[in-house]
């Protein structure tokens, strides 16, 4: 039994990968609580297992007395002696009590507990490697559904990816190869429990630092990045070499870096933008892309008005807001995006508020002006002026007077005379 069990904790040292001495220490104390469970033992007991040979004995603290009523807790002064030839009635010594038939219990008892002890190891084991690997991208199978969480089989363990951490209408098949980004790794009761996710931003960038060489070495940066899974991306990129273009490595060959993430995301667009320090140039990039005319920059409340030609506004926007959106948090700022035509009516409207309010008041400031500068020789010169001005209308009336008085008068001969003509053509 002896050479078996040795030999059985040496292989699963080479296959688990754990260490040997855990393993005896684990089966140490199992066999003490076996020990106490089949014997009427003293309170303390201690199990050893030779690490050479794997012989197992068990040493127990027995007390001295005159008459022995249990071999397994009391121990004759004459045999006392034979360990401690000082020791005296009432003391305790040390001594080996292995029985005879404790192999077979030692066998039983060593299965059930190597077997639990090898699984806390392997948890544990598991735990260490997952729990510095957060943020990394891992490769599994799809194994199963639990409700509508999918468990992913990553050879030694598993991984749950929660439906909230699901790219939307994505669907998965059992037995397919998904890649996932390590969310979380937690200790639980039933062994450690990982968390992946294909939403989060940091899955994006390890995709790209994957695909694209020059990200992986340092060359280009990512600076920034958003996300609406599913659907679309912006990613902010900046080359530390003169001689490279980011954007340009990032998208790769006829798009074919760019084209393989986005097929990995289920054809999720992605816009890859250049980053830059000045604020106003960045938002413009961030808003990919649609071609902007001009940015205004709030600084004290970290907001911009974007002004973009009259054909580009939808494109800026994007649908239902999501290219606006996006920009809006790549960049940090409050973005609010107008057509050219509309920031031109507005300037104008602005403009003919204040003309007419200027208007209004400069009439109002002349007529007060007027009232306070009266005086009275200025309201006689006034008067005169106007008798002036109404003279020429009083002469003209008079004149036509005259006239009429001629006319009537002539009017009268000519009444006298019609009647007359009527007469004899009437004769």
């Amino acid at each position: 039994m002896n050479k078996d069990l040795f030999s059985a904790i040496e292989a699963l040292e080479k296959e688990k990968g754990i260490s040997k001495e855990v393993l005896f220490e684990a089966l140490e104390v199992a066999l003490v609580s076996a020990y106490k469970r089949n014997f009427q033992a003293a309170p303390a007991v201690s199990v050893t297992i030779d690490r050479e040979t794997g012989e197992i004995q068990v040493f127990s603290q027995l007390k001295v007395v005159e008459d022995v009523e249990s071999d397994q807790q009391e121990v004759s002064l004459y045999e006392a002696r034979v360990y401690d030839p000082h020791c005296q009635i009432g003391d305790t010594v040390e001594m080996e009590v292995t029985p005879k038939e404790f192999g077979r219990i030692a066998a039983q008892t060593a299965k059930q507990v190597v077997i639990q002890r090898i699984r806390e190891a392997e948890r544990e084991l598991i735990y260490e490697n997952f729990a510095d690997r957060t943020e990394e991208v891992i490769t599994g199978l799809v194994r199963r559904f639990e409700q509508r969480n999918v468990i992913i089989d990553l050879g030694r363990t598993e991984a749950v990816l929660p439906v909230e951490e699901q790219i939307p209408h994505e669907r998965y098949r059992q037995g397919e190869r998904v890649k996932t980004y390590i969310l979380d790794v937690k200790k639980t009761t039933k062994g450690p429990q990982i968390i992946v996710t294909r939403t989060h931003t940091g899955f994006l960038k390890r995709l790209f630092e994957m695909e694209v060489p020059e990200i992986y070495e340092g060359i280009v940066e990512i600076k920034a990045s958003a996300r609406e899974a599913g659907h679309r991306s912006k990613l902010a990129v900046v080359s530390h070499n003169q001689d490279i273009d980011p954007v340009g490595a990032c998208v790769g060959p006829k798009g074919s870096r760019v084209q393989a993430i986005s097929n990995e995301l289920k054809g999720e667009k992605i816009d890859i933008i250049k980053w830059s320090e000045e604020t106003e140039e960045y938002i413009a990039n961030a808003l990919s892309p649609a071609k902007v005319a001009s940015v205004i920059t709030d600084y004290e409340k970290k907001a911009a008005s974007v002004i973009v030609p009259d054909s580009q506004l939808s494109l800026a926007i994007g649908k239902e807001g999501q290219n606006a959106r996006l920009a809006a948090r790549i960049t940090g700022w409050k973005i609010d995006i107008s057509s050219e035509t509309q920031y031109t009516e507005k300037s104008l409207s602005a403009i003919g508020l204040s003309g007419d309010t200027g208007s209004d008041q400069e009439s109002a400031d002349d007529t007060a002006g007027a009232v306070v500068k009266e005086e009275p020789g200025e309201e006689a010169v006034v008067k005169e002026e106007t008798a002036a001005e109404e003279t020429p209308a009083e002469e003209s009336v008079a004149a036509d007077a005259e006239i009429e008085d001629v006319k009537a008068e002539t009017g009268d001969s000519e009444g006298t005379e019609q009647p007359e003509e009527d007469s004899k053509q009437d004769d």
